[in-house]
């Protein structure tokens, strides 16, 4: 098993590499997140579940970033145009992968003109995880804290926010989801809806912050007892408000 410091090593190595989630990057307006932890004797893995919009992307996504010692049904030699671009891939990506899923489909919900915006006359209602989500008033979105940005149309950044309030595990993985990249041999250790993220633009390394330096030693030894953090957590979408201004 490798030791916290050298758990915290690959960590640090997947920000340098730009690989690392960065909660208030620009070009998605962040939703809901969550963090996992697996373990057997001999490996570890942390897993990072991001919720989302990016107008750039269209329909809101769900990321889940893996970290570990050993990642399992990787890409396969036929996803790119070379053995030499495959080769790369794993090189470049010795201890993480990254999967996206989309857990609503897409609608009439959205604007037709302007997918940034919720459909001000849907002609169906959203679908999320094959469920049919009715659309809130503009009120109940104040209720959950989400001041809408225009006083004449919701965007779907908001309703994304308002899902994550009301809906939370069927925006994020399933357990399915999560494991994705995860060896069946390990066991899931611990799973956390809010925790002290590094901020990346001011160059805050996950060896740097009391959090990670806690859950790398929980990987190493597998106990939990050993995350104890005094630092509150900042995986709440208000802590990053330059999320998706780009």
């Amino acid at each position: 098993m490798a030791t916290a410091t050298e758990i915290l090593q690959v960590l640090d190595a997947c920000c340098d590499a730009y690989k690392f989630p960065m909660l208030d990057n620009g070009y998605v307006y962040l939703a809901a997140t969550r963090l996992s932890l697996f373990r057997s004797s001999s490996d570890w893995a942390l897993v990072i579940e991001v919720f989302g919009f990016s107008p750039r992307g269209g329909l809101p996504d769900l990321n889940v970033s893996t970290f570990a010692s050993t990642l399992t049904d990787r890409k396969r030699p036929t996803d790119y145009v070379s053995i030499e671009a495959f080769e790369n891939y794993l090189r470049n990506n010795p201890h993480n992968e990254s999967r996206s899923f989309f857990p609503l489909d897409e609608g009439s919900w959205q604007d037709s003109e302007t997918l940034e915006l919720v459909s001000a006359t849907p002609d169906t209602n959203p679908v999320l995880r094959g469920r049919e989500q009715r659309l809130p008033s503009r009120s109940e979105y104040v209720r959950h804290g989400i001041e809408l940005a225009d006083p004449d149309a919701v965007h779907v950044y908001e309703y994304c926010r308002y899902l994550a309030a009301v809906a939370r595990d069927e925006v994020l993985a399933t357990l399915s989801e999560r494991r994705a990249s995860v060896a069946p041999a390990l066991e899931q250790l611990l799973v956390l809806d809010d925790w002290h993220h590094p901020n990346l633009v001011d160059d805050e390394w996950p060896s740097e912050v009391e959090s990670f330096q806690q859950l790398a030693r929980v990987l190493e030894t597998g106990d939990v007892g050993a995350y104890r953090p005094t630092v509150p957590g900042n995986t709440h979408w208000k802590h990053w408000p330059d999320g998706g201004t780009l």
